[in-house]
């Protein structure tokens, strides 16, 4: 994915990261925390169906290209709306610290 201005980064999303929280009862559950708010451009590349404990299950992975940041992890997600998207690798293209292209995966809740 290359963009080609800043233009088409016209999304605006949540990127959220994992804590652990008390739950009151001894144990502990995951919530998501809002790291910071950006721009970015979403592209998808590809959907699948599968089905997992006797449901159907859908999910597309996705580009989302954002301006460089040192902070993102593949832990992390991202959010648009009641979307979200789940980063499973990033890279700099180019390696001139400007973008970072974020390969993510789009799933049901």
């Amino acid at each position: 994915m290359t963009a080609t201005g800043i233009g088409s980064l016209r999304h605006r999303l949540q990127i959220e990261s994992p804590t652990l929280a008390d739950d009151g009862a001894g144990g502990s559950q995951r919530v998501w925390t809002v790291v910071d708010t950006v721009w970015g451009a979403i592209r998808p590349l590809q959907g699948r169906e599968r089905v997992v404990s006797d449901k159907l299950a859908a999910s597309v992975t996705h580009e989302i290209e954002i301006r460089h940041r040192t902070d993102l992890t593949s832990r992390m997600r991202f959010v648009l709306g009641q979307r979200v998207f789940f980063v499973r690798s990033f890279f700099d293209p180019g390696e001139r610290r400007a973008r970072l292209v974020c390969k993510c995966e789009e799933r049901d809740l």
